[in-house]
């Protein structure tokens, strides 16, 4: 056989492999002819005519994400960065479009966004901003989808992302946020302190009103003890001012031991004299007489005046 019969065979088979070519799963290729839009080909083998058809591109039908971040002015003339996050696709029937329509898609979408995003943003506040970013976000896919589904894109969600301001911004804001809970804190620790003081103020009036109860007990059962011991020693022949006189230095000389067993009582009693406790108790009666008397005076005076 002549060498040209083994050239034409290899051309051939060159050929007839340029014939066959692959597109993957959630693919399309763009096939022309002589420079003119063919036919579109999905997953799968397909076939084409060697060195008259040719794929043109292939585009991918997944959904791509595309990160656009945009800087912008609030109502309150502060400078935000806003990174917006684009979840679009070619939609399948329109694969013409995406191709054909637009070079750079990417660029397109970018533009959109800026422009809606710089239309929104000046029309709130820095706080509003965090607050309405899903207004934004709906803003931006209402757009894009009105000018995208021309070209064969749909859009499929929009996403606010991140929200930073500057960062002198953020470092006031933190001062805000910071002095904020310092107010609070000390408002809760000023009310505990009052608390306190309440519940301090009423556990001491309490305890003064167990006292001052705790004293009149005590002098009622002095009183009652003086008395039983009065009628003790009426019974054995002693009246009552030598009964009286007897307490009182009987409870003298008790209150001399009590002092006399402190070792560190500096405790000095002046006068003291075996008639000191006659003497404490001729006082009291003169004092008790005196204020009787003077109590009648003004009793006969009074009846006086009526009359």
């Amino acid at each position: 056989m002549p060498p040209s019969f083994f050239i034409i065979i290899f051309l051939s088979l060159v050929v007839l492999f340029a014939a066959f070519f692959m597109v993957k799963q959630q693919t399309a290729a763009i096939i022309e002819r002589f420079g003119k839009f063919q036919s579109i080909r999905h997953s799968g083998l397909q076939i084409k005519i060697p060195l008259i058809d040719r794929v043109a591109g292939r585009l991918s039908l997944k959904i791509q994400q595309l990160d656009v971040i945009v800087e912008t002015k609030t109502l309150d003339d502060v400078f935000v960065r806003l990174k917006v996050s684009v979840q679009y696709k070619v939609i399948r029937d329109k694969v013409y479009d995406a191709f054909y329509k637009l070079d750079y898609p990417h660029d397109q979408i970018t533009s959109y966004v800026f422009d809606v995003v710089r239309a929104e943003v000046p029309k709130m506040k820095l706080d509003d901003v965090f607050v309405k970013k899903d207004d934004i976000a709906l803003a931006v896919k209402a757009e894009l989808n009105d000018a995208m589904s021309d070209y064969g894109f749909d859009i499929i969600k929009t996403l606010v992302t991140d929200i930073d301001p500057d960062a002198q911004v953020k470092a006031a804001m933190n001062r805000i946020n910071a002095s904020e809970r310092e107010k609070i804190a000390a408002q809760f620790e000023g009310d505990a302190q009052r608390i306190l003081i309440v519940e301090k103020a009423k556990a001491e009036a309490e305890s003064k009103r167990l006292q001052g109860q705790g004293i009149a007990d005590q002098r009622r059962e002095i009183a009652r003890g003086l008395e039983e011991s009065v009628e003790v020693l009426n019974k054995v022949g002693i009246n009552s001012q030598e009964a009286s006189a007897l307490i009182v230095v009987t409870q003298h000389y008790d209150t001399l031991q009590s002092i006399g067993e402190e070792t560190n009582s500096n405790l000095i009693l002046l006068p003291n004299s075996p008639q000191a406790g006659s003497n404490m108790l001729n006082d009291m009666v003169a004092s008790f007489t005196a204020s009787n008397q003077i109590g009648e005076a003004m009793k006969q005076q009074s009846k006086k005046k009526k009359e």
